[in-house]
């Protein structure tokens, strides 16, 4: 897919938005003082940084388009949160959640080119036949 492929959506508008919805969880968790006590199946630290991206560059490429920017930009945002965090004086940055977080995006951009890429336009047409014009 590129920028010029019509988007093969009929709510794609949800999609994206449940996206931005994602990056600003992120971004909150991120940067709270006080994280939330996280369930012991994700206790560990780098597993959470690793499966955020790799959620989050996924379903951008699934809701938008598998295009370089969704890599990119799901790095920049790791890198500069991170080093954010050593700026709020009670948490630190840690060149470690870096790592994790791109290595979530490559596993995300990866499990792009599998056929789960076909998954939300299987689920959108599904619901699109289950709900008809009532939705």
């Amino acid at each position: 897919m590129n920028d010029s492929t019509p988007n093969p959506y009929r709510y794609a508008a949800l999609w994206r938005g449940i996206g931005w919805a994602m990056v600003a969880a992120v971004v909150v968790l991120s940067l709270v003082p006080q994280l939330p006590k996280a369930p012991s199946l994700l206790g560990w630290d780098k597993a959470q940084h690793f499966l955020a991206y790799a959620v989050l560059t996924f379903w951008f490429c699934l809701s938008y388009s598998r295009h370089w920017r969704w890599p990119a930009f799901f790095v920049a945002l790791g890198t500069l949160l991170e080093l954010l965090q050593g700026f709020t004086g009670i948490r630190t940055t840690d060149p470690f959640d870096i790592l994790a977080n791109g290595t979530g995006v490559s596993i995300g951009l990866s499990l792009a080119f599998t056929p789960l890429i076909k998954s939300l336009q299987k689920f959108d047409d599904l619901l699109s036949r289950s709900c008809g014009s009532s939705c």
